[in-house]
């Protein structure tokens, strides 16, 4: 293994709290019954329309009115980016380790490229970060695993020589489409329904938190030292 890719939101980083803040704000101004955090929470990883949903679950997604909503949520939640939001626990003192052993990490997301630089920038990681791969830069995204293949291409890899961990059935599927070596982080959001069988998702290995994670990446780097 030579180098480390992750998903965004849940895996790296926890974004919870905002969209938690933004989305109840948004209940609360349209007068509607307060969506609990742990809903949120789960609900984080797919995206905009799904926040959104949660608030208005009687709208068609195409309907002009939701899409209204939904670039307000946006607005918003660009305005606000990083109130609450943090590297998970243990994420500073990995990433740490791995650029003093030189080993490259990075991002593979489904989250758009200009929320993504602004979180990047807004926790001062945008150098650090050796690649970041978004929707807008291919064709088809996680779980298909043409991200996965031009995030290792662009830091100069093969993708079986990568680590790639993350917290949603599609960032797992798409690692093993790329025969990458896939770590389920089941400390993230993961979805209410593949949460109780996490052994389905077919990752190479489960850790319940960033210092498990850790042990794990530091095992598998002297693996292959």
């Amino acid at each position: 293994m030579k180098a480390v890719l992750f998903d965004l939101d849940g895996t790296l980083i926890d974004t919870a709290a905002d969209f938690i803040r933004i989305i109840q704000a948004m209940c609360s101004t349209a007068g509607r019954e307060i969506v609990a955090a742990d809903q949120i929470r789960t609900q984080v990883s797919e995206g905009a329309r799904a926040m959104v949903q949660l608030v208005y679950p009687e709208l068609d997604a195409s309907d002009p009115v939701f899409l209204a909503h939904r670039q307000h949520f946006l607005d918003l939640y660009a305005e606000e980016i990083a109130v609450d939001t943090d590297l998970f626990a243990g994420m500073p003192e990995l990433l740490t380790q791995l650029e003093q052993q030189n080993i490259p990490w990075g991002i593979v997301t489904n989250k758009p490229r200009w929320l993504s630089e602004a979180l990047l920038d807004a926790l001062e990681l945008t150098s650090r970060c050796a690649v970041l791969v978004c929707p807008e830069d291919v064709t088809l995204t996680k779980p298909d695993p043409e991200p996965m293949y031009l995030a290792a291409k662009q830091i100069d890899l093969a993708a079986t020589d990568i680590i790639y961990v993350g917290d949603h059935p599609r960032d797992i599927d798409a690692g093993r489409n790329a025969n990458m070596y896939t770590i389920l982080a089941a400390y993230g959001y993961l979805p209410v329904q593949y949460k109780d069988d996490l052994d389905a998702w077919q990752a190479d290995s489960i850790v319940n938190n960033v210092q498990e994670l850790q042990q794990k990446i530091q095992s598998l780097l002297q693996l292959s030292a």
